[in-house]
């Protein structure tokens, strides 16, 4: 008698593994990995934003006129009057021979209208570009957002796109008012750094200048961030942008006050550098979200591409602007349209009905097995069992989010893994009906039912692809459920039921009561 295979010594670690690892997720124990329970289960945070996607296109418009102020700094090339608005850059180049290298540059940027009188330019973005760039900013807006919460540390949070400037984010676990508002400042936060130059020359004109005399001059008042009353008067474009921004980390300076440090790519790093060395003695504003947070001066050319920002944070600020930084900037403000919390109360009805669910409907399929095929209904079973432990297990191992169709695609796995222990089955009994030996019906009912079982579980498993592929949200954690059950309940309903069919193959050959095995006279 043949008891240990290699089909069974697999299936008893299947077993280990599923009821081990799902112990942390069923008792809610304090350690261990456990599955996180989505919006519709355990409550939490529901919110509609509204993108304002004409920021982008004024953003975009600030970022060409820093290119251009480059350029024609770093090819010494002159220009005067270089002015922007909401919609257009407009400049004079002043020596007429340089004319071509400045068509040369600007062609090289695309999506641009350029129109030239003499040697006065006027650069616009094309309707089309308008239009990609509005486009643009809500999907980046969706991929800031997610990555700025996935860093906060909050499990599985849903942040999806809706029509044209609308994202839809879903928060599960927020419950309390300070949860609430720090997420909701992370979400909002621009986090839009600038280095900006200060107009030295005429600096001490800030306080008697209004907004429209400043703006004659290229330049914008901007207020202290500790001191409303502070203000400074800065080149309205800047030196550097967010966009160059590659990492920022929390530090503290020797007052031991959280300070932000920031590393810059290998452009923004040349820029910097090239800026400060030009501009020894003078100020360079740290300018975050429209306020000023140091003004430095600038003692020696900085290399390296790093900076600092302090401006008296708390930790917990520090750490944020820190994530919002590393996160990426916003490419437009984002305002709460809709806020709907949804109360714990209502996933907990939404558990109790879902385990209704799948407790009856287990049960039901749990006795049909027994009093149909016996004692082949009691080792199916056992598979059954098995394999919803194992759904759990590598859910919670990999942070899976449970939610409401996430339970349900667990109910639709039951049904699909008997279904494969169902035709094995039926295989093997049609083959005893024949006079078929025990151990040679084993097998080849085994191998009989192959081929049916793997085409519906493959092509069940590639429409669960495609769902996660191109579903948001709760499809994903359907396809994600039902996905690792397809693949549990081939290990399981073929590989571990075969095992233990070939460790009893010569008990039940002896015995001869095929009734009692497998439910055939």
């Amino acid at each position: 008698m043949k008891i240990f295979n290699y089909r069974l010594i697999i299936f008893a670690l299947s077993i280990i593994f599923g009821v081990v690892f799902s112990i942390p997720s069923l008792m809610q124990t304090d350690s261990g990995k456990k599955i996180s329970l989505g919006l519709d289960l355990q409550g939490g945070l529901h919110m509609l934003l509204g993108v304002n996607t004409h920021e982008a296109v004024t953003s975009k418009i600030k970022t060409i006129a820093t290119s251009v102020k480059y350029f024609t700094d770093d090819e010494d090339i002159l220009i005067d009057s270089l002015a922007i608005d909401e919609e257009s850059i407009t400049f004079t180049v002043l020596d007429p021979d340089e004319l071509a290298r400045m068509d040369e540059m600007l062609a090289k940027i695309k999506g641009l209208e350029i129109s030239k009188v003499n040697t006065d330019y006027t650069v616009k973005l094309t309707s089309e570009e308008i239009e990609r760039t509005k486009d643009l900013s809500v999907s980046q807006a969706v991929e800031t957002i997610r990555n700025r919460l996935d860093q906060f540390g909050l499990a599985e949070p849903t942040v999806v796109r809706q029509g044209t400037t609308d994202i839809v984010v879903q928060l599960p676990g927020i419950k309390t008012a300070e949860d609430e508002k720090a997420a909701r400042e992370l979400i909002s936060k621009p986090a839009n750094l600038e280095l900006m130059a200060i107009d030295e020359v005429r600096a001490d004109q800030v306080y008697t200048m209004s907004e429209a005399e400043a703006s004659q001059y290229g330049d914008i008042i901007l207020e202290d961030t500790k001191n409303a009353a502070v203000k400074y008067l800065v080149k309205e474009i800047p030196i550097l942008s967010g966009s160059q921004v590659i990492d920022a980390q929390v530090a503290f300076d020797t007052a031991n006050q959280p300070i932000i440090n920031f590393t810059l790519n290998s452009s923004g790093a040349r820029i910097f550098g090239d800026f400060t060395g030009k501009n020894v003695g003078s100020r360079l504003a740290v300018v975050l979200d429209g306020k000023v947070y140091s003004a430095p001066n600038i003692r020696e050319r900085i290399g390296g591409g790093s900076g600092q920002i302090s401006g008296g944070f708390t930790v917990q600020e520090a750490g944020n602007v820190a994530i919002a930084l590393r996160s990426g900037a916003l490419p437009a403000s984002v305002k709460l349209l809709e806020k709907r919390s949804v109360g714990p109360s209502l996933g907990a009805d939404s558990i109790k009905a879902s385990t209704i669910a799948l407790v009856s409907g287990f049960i039901i399929v749990f006795i049909f097995m027994i009093v149909y095929y016996r004692r082949a209904g009691i080792i199916a079973n056992i598979a059954l069992v098995t394999n919803i432990f194992i759904i759990i297990s590598v859910m919670a191992m990999f942070g899976a989010t449970l939610t409401l169709p996430g339970m349900a695609g667990i109910v639709l796995t039951v049904g699909m893994a008997v279904d494969a222990n169902v035709i094995i089955g039926e295989r093997i009994r049609e083959l005893l009906k024949q006079g078929v030996s025990v151990p040679k019906a084993i097998e080849d009912g085994y191998s009989n039912a192959m081929r049916a079982i793997l085409d519906a579980n493959i092509t069940t498993l590639l429409v669960a692809v495609i769902l996660y592929a191109y579903g948001t949200g709760p499809i994903k954690g359907f396809a994600i459920t039902i996905s690792i059950g397809i693949l549990a309940s081939m290990l399981t309903a073929i590989l571990g039921t075969h095992g233990i069919y070939e460790a009893l193959a010569s008990k039940i050959s002896k015995d001869k009561d095929l009734k009692k095995w497998f439910g055939v006279k």
